[in-house]
This record gives structure tokens, sequence and C-alpha cells, in this order.
């Protein structure tokens, strides 16, 4: 008796379960299945529910070989397992529509990895930046010294030897060299300004294009584009240190890259990645800076290996190194990176390119039209500082590898590698320095700090004539990097998060001019006051700092205090909201 007891209540139980599984919310209109039904059924239905990785032709020739079910537990088996079901239809306001019919709804077929995209997806950028960073670090001193010593060899009958521990180099200016190694001076500085200038306008018209359209298009899209152009350019330099190319093909290599953006479209498009996940403001200038601490681990790690790898693998295996590298970057940006905005069905719709252009510089022009007049300001004195500063630290970065290489340092491979290191050093303790100095000043205050030293590191390098002096002279330069990753945040901080891209488009474009017009114009000074006096070009730069310093201070004086940049779009925020 106990164990019939048992049996009919379990059969009760199974009965009551699959009525509510059936109908879900609405247990009153559940049917009853007969007691009958269930003992001969039993079997069929428990495999039928508990194995859901049977396909439906099993399920369908189980059925035919079990004895016929209840009509209710027959159309449980055909619905499938619990998971599976579809939830009964019942009068609503489609007025008959089916699913794919009603407005705002979306077909997904059960079952299929549509279901889940994201789970093969890694929602970090970071990978992203050190590899592209890997590659830029180790590609741009390659890139100089193999211009160097090509124009070295073809402008007389001086060779350089790869496994030589020290740089052909005259110290006494009573010797030949001494005049042909100022002439070849000159005509690196030359060759680099003509392939800056080469990328010039292409670099413009993609990076401000690209970074525009990931507002409406995704961040993905720049971050492509900027990997397959320093891929295919990474390739080219392989090809010409192989068959030994004219170098003047550089040229036309540096054009190319840049119709699919350069560093600037990459970073522009990762800093605005991080922009959309971090929603808290202290968050994301700690997240910005994260970014910069890694550039500088991994460009240091880089730069003081690179002496090495020239010594060791010589150009060609080193470009392919670099292509390599890059090579895996594509990758990770195509596969198995997620996008940090979703694109909505609307946006499915073909535009021209005019329209697309028309609407690219509407949302530029909207993003300066809409903002308060204070915010407005603000906003453009924060871009100007930010490109003033990075006009001046950018154009003279390669003057460093020149003037190393020149008497009377005489630096070889390996000591630019170990000075390339020391300077890349800059990206970590400029990190280590907004983490410390973020709990007791505020931001504006660690770009003065970055500004200045930054500003007696230059008039220092201007009178290094030691290999100690010159290595002594980075101290100055720990916190170059700051002023930069301070002032991105407090950028970000005056616009909305719909405009983000919009904005770092508008940094990119001008980081993009500054930078390739900064670069043209210091090789330019270089070349015509290397004969007379090296470290002209250094105090110059230590002059012009005086401009973002003044510029600061005006920040400081509009912003009335510290913070208000911050409050003036808040407070923007909380209107729109309001009107809603």
């Amino acid at each position: 008796m106990l164990a019939n007891f048992q049996t009919e209540s379990n059969h009760g139980f199974e009965s009551q379960k699959l009525a509510f599984t059936l109908n879900p919310g609405k247990k009153e209109q559940a049917f009853q299945v007969p007691q009958g039904a269930i003992d001969e059924d039993l079997a069929s239905l428990t495999q039928a529910l508990f194995c859901p990785s049977q396909k439906a032709l099993v399920r369908s020739a189980a059925a035919q070989t079990q004895p016929p079910c209840a009509p209710a537990a027959q159309e449980a088996l055909q619905a499938g397992p619990p998971e599976r079901r579809k939830p009964p239809k019942t009068p609503g306001p489609d007025n008959g529509q089916t699913r794919a019919q009603q407005p705002g709804r979306k077909t997904v077929t059960v079952g299929t990895p549509a279901l889940y995209p994201s789970k093969m997806k890694i929602p970090f950028v970071e990978p992203v930046i050190c590899l592209s960073v890997f590659a830029l670090t180790l590609n741009s001193p390659l890139t100089t010294q193999y211009v160097y010593r090509r124009i070295w060899e073809e402008t007389g009958n001086y060779s350089i030897a790869l496994e030589s521990n020290t740089s052909e180099c005259a110290k006494n200016k009573s010797s030949p060299i001494f005049a042909f190694q100022e002439e070849v001076q000159k005509k690196v500085s030359l060759f680099n300004l003509q392939m800056d200038i080469s990328g010039l306008i292409p670099g413009l018209v993609s990076t401000f294009v690209f970074l525009s359209h990931s507002d409406h298009g995704g961040r993905k899209f720049p971050l492509i584009l900027s990997s397959v152009g320093a891929l295919a350019n990474s390739a080219w330099l392989c090809l010409l240190s192989y068959f030994a190319l004219p170098v003047q093909l550089l040229i036309a290599s540096t054009f190319i890259g840049a119709l699919f953006g350069n560093y600037t479209t990459l970073l522009g498009a990762s800093f605005a990645y991080i922009v959309d996940q971090c929603k808290e403001k202290k968050q994301r200038t700690i997240r910005i800076a994260i970014i910069d601490f890694l550039f500088g681990v991994v460009s240091g790690l880089t730069g003081l290996s690179s002496g090495y790898f020239i010594r060791g693998l010589g150009f060609v295996w080193s470009f392919l190194i670099v292509t390599v590298a890059l090579f895996v970057n594509l990758l990770y940006v195509l596969f198995f990176l997620e996008d940090s905005m979703k694109e909505s069905s609307s946006q499915n719709i073909s535009v021209s390119w005019t329209e697309t252009f028309k609407n690219l510089f509407h949302r530029t022009y909207m993003l300066f039209k809409n903002a308060s007049g204070e915010q407005r300001s603000l906003c453009g004195l924060l871009l100007f500082t930010m490109i003033t500063y990075f006009f001046v630290t950018i154009g003279v970065s390669p003057i460093f590898v020149l003037y190393e290489l020149d008497s009377p340092l005489c630096w070889d491979e390996v000591l630019i590698g170990y000075g390339s290191a020391l300077g890349s050093f800059t990206f970590f303790s400029s990190f280590l320095g907004i983490w410390l100095f973020s709990y007791c000043m505020d931001d504006i205050h660690m770009a003065f700090i970055g500004t200045f030293t930054t500003m007696v590191g230059m008039a220092m390098t201007a009178f290094a004539r030691t290999t100690l002096m010159m290595f002594l002279v980075r101290l100055p330069f720990l916190f170059t990097v700051m002023p930069l990753s301070v002032l991105r945040s407090m950028i970000s901080k005056v616009v909305r998060s719909t405009e983000q891209g919009t904005m770092f488009a508008c940094l990119a474009f001008l980081e993009t001019l500054g930078g390739i017009t900064a670069v043209s114009t210091f090789n330019g000074i270089y070349s015509a006051t290397v004969a007379w006096y090296k470290g002209f070009v250094f105090l110059l730069s230590a002059v012009l700092l005086v401009i973002p310093t003044i510029s600061l201070c005006v920040v400081k004086y509009v912003s009335r205090n510290a913070g208000s940049y911050v409050l003036l779009i808040q407070e923007e925020s909380s209107e729109d909201t309001s009107d809603r």
C-alpha cells in the first residue's frame, strides 16, 4: 500500500509538473493527463523531457515504436524539452500578425550559435594596444637606422657593418668623415620630412572619417582598417630590405598605409572603446592611464631589445617579426574583439559617401554648437593645450636618434636601444604619477607637473655631450606622458557619452595634423641647424612648452574651481533628462 501511495503521488506530481510547464502562469487552464496514459508513456516522456540533446528524428522514431500517448502527452513530445518549447499563443495586440511581422520584434533561431554571439568575444582592447605598440616601437628605430645606413652607403664609399660595436662616427672635426656624416644627417632628416608629408593628407582624412563613423558603425571599424594599413606597410618594409629596393619607395608605402589610418587612428579608437565601457569619471582617468602604462611597459621592453634585434637578426628578420605581430593583432580584432557599441537595425541603410561626409562634419559642428558658451570655451582650450604639448613632444622625438648617432655621442644600435627603453619608461612613471597624484591633487595640477618637468628635460638635452649625461637627462622626462593622459580624460568629461567618438575623431585629426607637421618642422629645423649647433632644436622645444603652460593657466581660470569641467556636462545631461 505504501508503494502504491508513492507511485500515485509521483504520478500526480508528474502530471502537475507537465501541466504547469506547458502552460506557465496559467495553471487554472492546465489539462490533467489521465492516470493510465502516464503509466503507459512514462518512459518516453522521461526520455523526451530530460534528454534535450536528442534530434527531432530520434524523437520521431521513438514515438513510432512506443504505444500511443494521450493527446496532451503527444503534444508534449512534439514540443520537445521545456527550454525549447514555445509559449502558447494568446490573443494580443498583434491583430493576427506573426512574430516576424510585428514591429520591434527580432526573430532568433533557437539553438544556433547566433543566440549567444558574445560568448566567443573578448571585451578588452588592451591586447590590440600592446601588439600595436610593440610593432610601432620596434619598427620606428628599425626604419630610422635602416634609412640612415642606406643613405650612408649610397652617399659615399663608406659602409657600416652590422656586427660593429661602434657606429661610423667621427668626433674630430678635421677628419674627412666628419663632413661626410654631417651631409648624411641632413639627407636623412630631409628624407624623413618627405615621408611625413606624403602621409599627411590621407592620414588626416582617414583618421577623421573612420573615428567619426565609429560613433554609429562601431569601434572595430577603425581598428581593423588601421591594423590592415600597418600590416601592409610592415610587409613592404620586409620586401624592401630583403631585395634592397630603392629606399625612396618608402615614401609610396607611407602614403598607401596612411589611407587606412595610422597609429593615431588606432589609439583614438582604443580610447573611445574604453570610454564606452567606463561610466565613472575617475575610473575613466585610471583606465586611460593604464593604457599609457601598458604603452610604456611594452615600448620600454621593445626599445631595450631593439638594438639586439638589429645586431643578432638583421633588418629583414626584424621587420618580419613586426609583420607577424601585426598579423596576430589583426586576427584578434577581426575574430575575438567584441565591439563596445551595438549597431542598430536602423543603421543598415546604405548611404552615399557624400552623405557620409556631410553627416560627419555635421556631427562635429553640432558637437560645439549645442554646447554652452563656457563648455565650448573650455573644450577649445583643452584641445589647444593638448595639441600644442603634443606638437612639441612628438616633433622632437625622432630627433633623439639622429642626435645620438652623431658626434660627440656616436652611439651604436645597442646604446640607442637603451636610450629608447629609458625614454619609454616615462609611460610607466607617468602612470604611477597619475595613480598617486590623483589622491592628493586635481587633474590640471598633474598636467602642470608633467609640462614643467618636460621643459626642464628639453633644456638639459641641448647641453648633453657625454653618454652619462644623455642617460641622466631622461630623469626629467619621467612625467612627460602624464599631461597627455590627463588632458584626454578632461576632454572626455566635457562631452556626452554619445559624442565621444566624434570628439576623439577631432582629437585624432588634430593629433595627426599636429604630429606630422611637428615632425616635418623639427626635422627641417634640425637639418638647418645641425652644422652650427645640434642642440638648438631642444632649446626651441623648451621655449615652445611655455605655450601649453600658459594655456593651462587659462583653463584653470575659466574652470573657476577644480572639477567644474565635470559639472558642466553633468548639468547639461540633467537638463536633457528633465526635458524628456
